[in-house]
């Protein structure tokens, strides 16, 4: 079954892994328990949005930090 997650309401942030200049930048929203949605800054109304389990955004994070 597939299940269509609303995030009209989502408050979204600058990950703090962008870039400063303001071109490679990912939005996410930590609203939401148990999952991370992740979106384009460039894009925010008609770009996709990827949502990830909560887990495999914390392992994808520390893995880049190493």
């Amino acid at each position: 079954m597939k299940r269509t997650l609303d995030l009209s309401a989502a408050v979204w942030r600058k990950s703090s892994y962008s870039d400063g200049g303001g071109t490679n930048c990912l939005e996410v929203s930590d609203d939401h328990p148990g999952i991370v949605p992740v979106r384009d800054s460039k894009r925010p109304d008609d770009g996709p949005v990827l949502v990830f389990a909560a887990t495999a955004w914390t392992s994808f994070l520390a893995g880049i930090k190493n």
